[in-house]
């Protein structure tokens, strides 16, 4: 067996990241080299079992006289191989393992020289302020990755999180304390949410950071009188002498301006007015809802969501065109651009909308609003569904805390009244919000699942399947809740996994009640002494037991075959029964069935034919039992079930007789849709869980025993004649269907042979499931059953876009549904987006204090608006003051002001098919920033294109120069522009959403900005205005098309900014959002020509800032050389040293004839295998202090590689090392001797210098 080696130390940060990854590959695919989980040792080695002793732990022993392996790189890689995010060599691959290097060399060392003092490893060789310096400066670029990162590399934690939370453990525990957490604010989210990972947790328990008397503490200890002072070398008292005698000087000043005379008293100089917070620029000219917004104005210095989102969407509105029918005569008008319909997931009317539904619906606007402009027929149909169980919850607290009433004091009619009223009240505020995050739906056709239209449909449902006997009523066992004394759907369900004596709140308790304690009993076998041993959490349900179940191959219970046994408190028998479905290693082997009370010893009664009594009534009361046990006390006559209901009811399953949906035939055809192609599921990896659960779908019970709700249309029959015997409750022949009383007596008229005055009808007091008028939403929001304009157009629809979570209770039910009542499908395809979570990876939960309205992110709030938000909540007092304590965690400070576009694209930017979302807010504020950036682009554009400017009427410009060319930096911009076009097109055809928004960041970030408008000034600028012109058409282009691409994912920003551009004819569409989206058929530039040239171009640039960098020459302009290898390339770098020299701030850049020297005093650096950088460094530093600078890193850089070249010439490395570590290990060394070759050339340079 493997062997793990650690050290017991609990910060031995090496021997955790070992610990941890295990922990991740018990979890994942398992070790590396395919064998068991390896067993802990808290001890080295002992050294009769190494080969040679291991330098330090951990240490892996891949089996007795195996492999060794050791350092906790190595040994993590090992244990966790899928940690590396992807195959050797894959994108993700080599970014985990840069970061790994990084943790290694970088942030390892500083973090030990910050902290080790603390732990009296280490004396104190430099000064507390150096330590941290150099620590910051390691955890520098963390900081910036994380700006819009959740982890390092991909939306999960992978080995490089691991080697840099656990270098960083030390500091957070002893260094970093809050005031310095507050600075590297992305780091230390990102830390908290990895070690609030399941498996870091296993490890590290819980991670207690450094309070602030903490921090000082260790200060007092480590720089006190006792710590004993390093010597200074020559250099640093010849520095500490120039100290002193500049604060002599400043001394001697200070003492002279004491002695002069005051000065005159000044006028106070006027107070300067300060620039306008831009977070509360607001739009405040007069516009009445529905007219267009003024933008003739100046713009605002820089963006503002509140300015910018101002009058734009009731324009929208106003105008229709978010309407099928805007710019036809009808619907039906023949489009050869296709018809494009999508149902929106209609969300419950309980209050208000979270982040979940913020994703789901910036992903369908995306999608309509991209279809749009497409020019296809757009429908995206709104509606809100009527939440049977989670409203009446939600209206009976709401009763009770103003009224003190219940239900059943108010009556059914005054209480669907107070349900009504609050819906009024409160359902607007679901639109209000759908609003406010730009949904282009078409709200003339908003529905109500209550609303007549859909009640009707619902009701014609409803008799259809029972008179094909689809639907049926039938006594079978059923999730119950006692507090609402309501049957339970399994959506209604959480369960909670209890793995022994567990307390836990239930409704009309002020105690908690014990749950998950297993209690033996026997029970003695009739005719003899001996005893049966069974075992139970729900001792109560022994009173309903019938039978005893064991296996039928289990060799201990062959005997009692044909034997029963004796209850010990009642007169009933128990035969013993044999079934494959007992587990005989569990336990005694021997199983109490409870029929009533169980739902897998239903299934056994049913196939051995036992009795199931009912000991249990819809109160949770025992009933059917000896009159000693007729009582109901907290925790012992309480269910012992461990699913928890939307009311935080304990469910308990009872016979009840119920209404349900015969789900096999029609689970096969939507099974079969799938397997012929005709319905698509998206991503491809649901389609295997679709078929399984098709394959074993039950029953559908869709009745509840609820007030509000459709109530269902069935009648139970009395019939009036003594030759028709009286019916009873589950007997279906009684109960009949209709669209109306009148129907449904004519119906049981015919039925029992009577006529219709003998009839008495009483309607089921229950409620249909909400599911099933969900179901049914597809078709019956356009009229069905009847004909209808709409229902033939667009029905069936196109796409179905929801949550992966309710595939089956929602989807599923759709497609049966719908291929039952009309024959066809109701969408053709049906993608499935992730589920949101918050930034440390839980489920959003109102008791955690972590669910977010979408409107807090786009206005913003404080910390105390989050909290008086759980004021008005539903929470029980005891869940409040938890909720604040997690919002106190994750908002310290609030919300900040994000506005709609920056939520939209960083929710779309999110999306990742098939996983999970991490939700940061903090990189929804980033995106907040790339609108600023987009703000002063096109500001600054507009100033650059000028009042007179005129757009050509078309997007090609290639004639604007004589001889038809533009310049190498607008054929590269237009060729860039290509490329976007092409990728936001296909992400959208592929619901590729991350493809698309990285698309369109990088154009306006990377391309536009940082390089063509930094391009574009000289010229602007210029005398050629020809040059000038064709630049302008080019940037006119690309804010055009730009603005068109981002358009679906961010409506307001883009609007606002396109209406400031001029139109290229005066037939242009009056709003963007109507305006064609780009086509690469339009967007044909694709230049390989200029894409080469202007990567040269940067990547010189890149070479010079990275050198201005290394030497601090930020606010100098260097001259720079050229070396290239050719002509060909001296050419192109000739062409585009204009460019380099915008770009790179630099000053002459001269490209070297061939064979030249190059100048003394020169840095270098490499652009390319054919072009070498030389920046002119000769009077602009200090060459002794840079030597001895490059001296230090050279000492470092040898002892690296010395340790490297050591470990690889080690006896049995080649042998036993695996492979993946000894290439990291080569990688490693070729990097540190190219560093190393690079330091040397950059000493001789400087001692050339001297």
């Amino acid at each position: 067996m493997s062997i793990l080696y650690v050290s017991p130390h609990p910060d031995a940060f090496p021997s955790l990241r070992a610990l941890i990854a295990a922990r991740y590959g018990e979890a994942g695919e398992g070790p590396g080299w395919g064998g068991a989980h390896p067993r802990i040792c808290l001890q080295p080695p002992p050294t009769s079992r190494t080969p040679f002793p291991p330098p330090r732990l951990p240490a892996l022993e891949q089996g007795p006289g195996g492999l060794w392996v050791w350092g906790a790189t190595a040994v993590a890689q090992l244990l966790w191989p899928a940690g590396l995010g992807g195959p050797g060599g894959s994108r993700a691959a080599v970014l985990v393992q840069q970061w790994v290097s990084y943790a290694d060399t970088e942030l390892i060392p500083a973090a030990c020289g910050a902290t080790l003092p603390a732990l009296g490893l280490r004396k104190l060789d430099q000064i507390e302020s150096a330590a941290l310096g150099a620590l910051g400066r390691a955890l520098s670029p963390l900081e910036e990755w994380l700006r819009l990162h959740t982890y390092l590399a991909g939306e999960a934690p992978t080995l490089a999180d691991l080697a840099a939370v656990t270098a960083l453990l030390l500091p957070f525990r002893y260094v970093l304390d809050p005031s310095a957490r507050r600075i590297w604010g992305n780091v230390t989210r990102w830390f908290i949410t990895c070690v609030q990972q399941p498996e870091f947790r296993a490890v590290l328990g819980e991670v207690v950071l450094i309070p602030q008397w903490a921090k000082l503490a260790f200060l007092c200890l480590c720089l006190g009188p006792e710590a004993p002072a390093p010597p200074k070398t020559a250099t640093q008292l010849k520095k500490e002498a120039k100290k002193r005698e500049k604060l002599e000087k400043f001394q001697q000043k200070q003492k002279t301006q004491q002695q002069q005379p005051p000065p005159a008293e000044k006028k106070p100089k006027p107070e300067k007015r300060g620039k306008r917070d831009p977070g509360v620029v607001t739009y405040d000219l007069p516009t009445p809802a529905g007219e267009k917004k003024d933008v003739s104005g100046i713009m605002p210095d820089s963006y503002s969501p509140q300015y910018v989102e101002a009058a734009w969407y009731p324009w929208w509105e106003q105008q229709g065109f978010f309407k099928p029918e805007y710019g036809r005569s009808s619907v039906s008008a023949p489009n050869p651009r296709g018809i494009f319909m999508m149902c929106i997931p209609p969300p419950n009317v309980t209050g208000s909308l979270h982040l979940g539904h913020a994703l789901t619906n910036a992903i369908q606007d995306s999608l309509t609003r991209w279809h749009r402009m497409r020019g296809e027929t757009t429908l995206w149909n709104p509606g809100c569904d009527h939440a049977g169980i989670a409203t009446q919850v939600v209206v009976e607290k709401k009763l009770w805390r103003e009224q003190g009433l219940s239900r059943h004091q108010l009556g059914r009619e005054a209480f669907l009244q107070e349900v009504w009223k609050w819906k009024e009240e409160k359902g607007d505020r679901i639109y209000h919000q759908l609003k406010k995050l730009g949904s282009s739906l078409d709200w003339n056709r908003a529905c109500f699942t209550m609303d007549p239209k859909l009640s009707a449909a619902v009701t014609e449902a409803f008799v259809r399947l029972h008179e094909e006997g689809v639907i049926y009523r039938s006594t079978r066992l059923v999730n119950w809740s006692c507090t609402l004394n309501s049957a339970i759907s399994d959506i209604e369900v959480d369960k909670k996994e209890l793995t022994g004596r567990t307390l836990l709140s239930v409704p009309g308790y002020k105690e908690k009640v014990e749950f998950g304690v297993l209690v033996s009993f026997a029970y003695k076998v009739q005719d003899s002494d001996e005893e049966v041993v069974v075992a139970t959490t729900r001792i109560e349900t022994m009173l309903g037991d019938v039978a005893v179940a064991v296996h039928p191959k289990d060799p201990r219970y062959q005997h009692l075959k044909g034997r029963s046994l004796t209850h010990p408190f009642l007169s009933r028998s128990l035969p013993v029964v044999f079934d494959d479905f007992v587990d005989m290693e569990f336990g005694t082997g021997a199983v109490k069935i409870t029929p009533a009370h169980d739902q897998n010893d239903y299934e056994v009664g049913q196939r051995h034919g036992l009795e199931a009594i009912s000991i249990m009534d819809s109160r949770g009361a025992l009933i059917n039992v000896p009159p000693p046990f007729l009582v109901r006390l907290p925790g012992v006559w309480r269910p012992g079930r461990e699913p928890m209901g939307r009311s935080k009811d304990v469910v308990e399953p009872l016979l009840r007789p119920q209404w349900y949906v015969r789900c096999g035939e029609m689970a096969q055809a939507a099974s079969a849709a799938v397997t012929r192609g005709d319905l698509h599921i998206l991503p491809e990896a649901h389609q295997r869980t679709w078929h399984a659960w098709m394959d074993n779908i039950r029953d559908w019970c869709i009745s509840r025993q609820l007030w509000w709700g459709h109530r269902i249309p069935a009648y139970f029959v009395t019939v009036s004649d003594p030759a028709v015997p009286p019916g009873e409750d589950p007997d279906g022949r009684y109960w009949v269907s209709g669209r109306s009383e009148a129907e449904a007596r004519e119906k049981a008229a015919k039925e029992f042979g009577v006529s219709p005055d003998k009839i008495s009808l009483q309607q089921d007091e229950d409620v249909l499931d909400t599911w099933f008028s969900s179901g049914l939403f597809p078709f019956s929001i356009l009229g069905w059953p009847n004909q209808s304009e709409d229902l033939s157009v667009f029905y069936p629809g196109t796409l179905l876009e929801t949550g992966h979570d309710i595939l089956f209770f929602w989807v599923a039910r759709m497609v049966m549904l719908g291929l039952k009542l009309t024959g066809k499908l109701p969408f053709r395809e049906v993608y499935l987006h992730a589920i949101v979570r918050d930034a440390h990876g839980r489920k959003m939960s109102k008791s955690l204090g972590n669910v977010i309205d979408p409107l807090d992110v786009i206005h913003g709030v404080s910390l105390q608006g989050l909290h008086d938000q759980l004021l008005s909540s539903n929470l029980d007092p005891s869940e409040v003051e938890k909720a604040k304590e997690g919002q106190k965690a994750d908002f310290p400070a609030g919300i900040p002001e994000c506005g709609t576009d920056a939520l939209r694209f960083g929710l779309c930017a999110y999306t990742s098919q098939g996983r999970d979302i991490n939700l940061d807010v903090n990189r929804i504020l980033g995106y907040r920033h790339f609108c600023n950036k987009l703000w002063n682009a096109t500001k600054f554009a507009l100033r650059g294109l000028g009042k007179g400017f005129v757009p050509s009427p078309t997007s090609e410009v290639r004639a604007c120069q004589p001889g038809g060319h533009e310049s190498l930096v607008d054929r590269w911009i237009r060729s860039r522009l290509t490329e976007a076009v092409r990728l936001s097109n296909q992400g959208f055809q592929a619901y590729d959403f991350p493809a698309v928004t990285t698309a369109q960041y990088s154009f306006w970030l990377y391309e536009l900005c940082d390089v063509y408008l930094e391009c574009l000034k000289p010229v602007l600028n210029g005398l050629d205005q020809v040059v000038a012109e064709c630049a302008r058409q080019t940037l006119y282009t690309c804010l055009d098309v730009g603005l068109r691409l981002l358009s679906p994912f961010m409506p307001f920003v883009t609007e606002e900014l396109f209406q400031r551009l001029p139109r290229r004819t005066l037939q242009a569409p009056p709003s963007l959002c109507i305006t064609p989206y780009p086509e690469p058929s339009e967007c044909s530039w694709k230049d390989p020509e200029a894409e080469a040239a202007m990567d040269l171009a940067l990547s010189i640039t890149r070479a010079v800032r990275s050198l201005r960098a290394d030497y601090n020459l930020t606010r100098i302009r260097p001259d720079c050389f050229l070396e290239v290898t050719d002509e060909a390339t001296g050419a192109l770098a000739s062409a585009v040293s204009g460019y380099v020299q915008a770009l790179a701030s630099a000053g002459v850049v001269a490209v070297l004839a061939l064979g030249a020297p190059v100048p003394q005093g020169c840095a270098v650096a490499l652009a390319s295998d054919r072009c070498s950088v030389h920046l002119q460094l000769q009077g602009l530093v200090d060459p002794a202090r840079e030597l001895g600078k490059l001296q230090a890193k050279r000492s470092e850089a040898q002892r690296q590689a010395q340790r490297l070249r050591e470990r690889r010439a080690a006896s049995g490395y080649p042998s036993k090392v695996p492979l993946e570590v000894q290439e990291a290990d080569r990688a490693k060394l070729q990097q540190t001797e190219a560093e190393l070759r690079k330091v040397d050339e950059a000493i001789a340079l400087f001692q050339k210098m001297l």
